[in-house]
């Protein structure tokens, strides 16, 4: 599948089946590895030189703002394919890949009737993908802070000792609780372990001698037990601390231990439900972009084909992709094809004929053209 397309139109002289096989020879002869379609685009209404100047002004903004829009659900989808480990089959528009769609484009006449004005057509296009985009930013952020709350109890539960939950790292015959004794939790670096087991008896009056037991350790730290009179514990975390010694806070609760472990399993399997809700609104939502921007894009094919080559319509759209060392070719095709004229004459709905020249910046051309890039 190419991932870059040129969208352009020639001037047709004669008829456009004539011009058409011309091209196809041309194309043929001087570049056959470029793919060439025809770019169907009905009569739609033209209304007056006003309207389609100011209409080949708004739709230069409209289209990439439309064309990000676009971009911005692929890589949605790109991202929670990535995360779901799901294997893409390729985006499509209504079930037909969106190359196939771009090449065999049909207007939908149910969706924009071509009697409609072009800005009217043009507004409508522009506000739906508004909504979808806000829709978009809805959806992305509910997710995203779902998976906020997730990483914030997995860096819990997998970071250093200094930070981590312990919950599911101390049983509850490691703690020790009385009216008279109480069990501290210390997080020792490693490197100070010795030191730790020399030491912690002495760093304040009333520690139960050889009470301290080693539960776990990480990379940086150990985590070890230690059980001491409850009137001295505070003296005893002032005293560890000066040696530097991290002294958590913990209590143990089973009911806690459960509400914490049943809260994750909550999170996670809402994160897969929205995670799966979103990637399938981005395959729908991709596919009404995708075939708004394709609209769009033969909007102005056409408004930038009438303000070039003049009325009544008579113009040949296609759709080329070409290689990179191939474009330099193909663009002296098609401004063979398209003659040296890029002025052309305005006939009004009142007969009167005014001077149209160059359609806005469209291109540096004798000919209508600009890029559709899909990723």
């Amino acid at each position: 599948m190419a991932t870059r397309y040129w969208v352009v139109s020639l001037p047709v002289q004669n008829s456009a089946s004539t011009l058409w096989n011309k091209l196809q020879e041309q194309i043929s002869k001087h570049s056959f590895d470029t793919p060439l379609y025809r770019f169907n685009i009905p009569n739609l209404r033209v209304g007056t030189l006003d309207s389609l100047l100011s209409l080949s002004d708004d739709t230069v903004k409209s289209n990439s703002f439309v064309e990000g829009v676009s971009h911005k659900i692929r890589r949605q989808i790109e991202e929670l394919e990535r995360v779901s480990g799901v294997v893409s089959s390729g985006l499509t528009v209504d079930g037909v890949p969106v190359d196939s769609y771009l090449t065999r484009f049909v207007w939908d006449e149910a969706r924009y009737p071509t009697m409609s004005p072009l800005k009217e057509i043009i507004d409508g296009i522009h506000g739906q993908v508004a909504k979808i985009e806000d829709d978009l930013k809805v959806r992305v952020s509910e997710y995203n802070n779902i998976r906020s709350q997730l990483n914030a109890i997995n860096r819990k539960q997998t970071g250093s000792l200094a930070v981590r939950d312990l919950s599911n790292l101390v049983k509850p015959e490691d703690i020790i609780t009385s009216e008279n004794l109480t069990t501290l939790l210390a997080i020792v670096p490693k490197y100070s372990q010795k030191d730790w087991l020399s030491s912690y008896e002495t760093l304040t009056n009333y520690v139960v001698p050889r009470s301290s037991k080693k539960l776990y350790e990480d990379n940086e730290y150990v985590l070890y037990t230690v059980t001491l009179f409850s009137r001295v514990a505070d003296n005893f975390r002032t005293s560890a601390r000066e040696k530097g010694f991290q002294i958590r806070d913990f209590e143990y609760s089973h009911e806690s231990y459960d509400s914490r472990k049943q809260e994750l399993e909550k999170l996670v399997e809402d994160q897969e439900s929205l995670r799966s809700s979103l990637l399938q609104w981005c395959y729908a939502s991709y596919g009404e972009v995708f075939s708004s921007w394709m609209h769009f894009c033969a909007v102005r094919v056409f408004t930038e084909s009438i303000l070039r080559y003049g009325l009544p319509p008579s113009f040949l759209a296609c759709v080329l992709a070409p290689s990179v060392k191939a474009e330099k070719k193909v663009r002296s095709i098609l401004e063979g094809l398209s003659g040296s004229s890029n002025s052309a004459y305005w006939k009004t709905e009142d007969e009167g004929v005014g001077m149209a020249g160059l359609a806005g910046d469209a291109d540096a051309h004798p000919y209508v053209s600009f890029t559709i890039n899909l990723v």
